[in-house]
């Protein structure tokens, strides 16, 4: 089994990273493979609108990292995603990214998979960061895991981080809670069966 932490800070070994290595290590304890992947510094474009990913099912923007991420989430058995707070809110980048990376993909190749987020901040913004990326996950019919907190670390530097003991605490047992969760869904896979997704009804307040 394997889980895929994303990275959606800018920064490569800062204070998101901090937090996914320390779920990760909880993740490994319990066997669990993982694999942190950075979005890196690159810029990146927002969805357009244009809809060419309802036959392709990828982005037909196809010179950064998101096809490459839908690819690995999509192979994954569990996913973490982590960002910095910017303004009370994920990276932007991040939030790009993902926007594609789900608008793109067919829903039913997330479903029922174990996601959860974190988030880095110096003071407050978390709480509504993490509702933020949690819309990612609601939408596509996956298993949210929590901790014994909120997912959220203080901290300006990844030493303030690691004073955080609170928070680390809640990273690990999000790790632990994962894997708890996957060797569930293992030993289950073939005995009890999925829901069938309904097709999908889209309506507006018009009509």
């Amino acid at each position: 089994m394997k889980v895929i932490l994303i990275n959606g800070s800018p920064r490569p070994a800062g204070c998101t990273f901090t937090v996914l290595s320390e779920v990760a290590s909880s993740l490994n304890r319990n066997d669990i493979e993982t694999e942190i992947f950075q979005i890196g510094r690159e810029p990146v474009s927002g969805c357009l609108a244009c809809y060419s990913c309802r036959n392709t099912k990828k982005c037909f923007i196809d010179n950064d990292c998101v096809n490459t991420l839908a690819e690995k989430m999509i192979e994954a058995d569990g996913i973490v995603i982590g960002s910095p707070v910017y303004y009370s809110g994920p990276n932007g980048a991040l939030c790009s990214i993902l926007d594609r990376v789900f608008f793109s993909t067919a829903k039913e190749q997330y479903a029922y998979k174990p996601v959860s987020a974190v988030v880095s901040c110096r003071r407050s913004g978390g709480t509504a960061s993490l509702d933020r990326l949690h819309k990612y996950f609601t939408i596509a019919n996956m298993t949210i895991v929590g901790s014994s907190y909120w997912n959220i670390v203080h901290g300006n530097t990844p030493e303030e981080v690691r004073q955080d003991l609170e928070g680390m605490q809640v990273m690990r047992r999000l790790g632990e809670n994962m894997a708890y969760l996957l060797k569930n869904l293992e030993v289950g896979k073939d005995r009890i069966v999925k829901p069938q997704l309904e097709k999908s009804i889209g309506t507006n307040f018009i009509r």
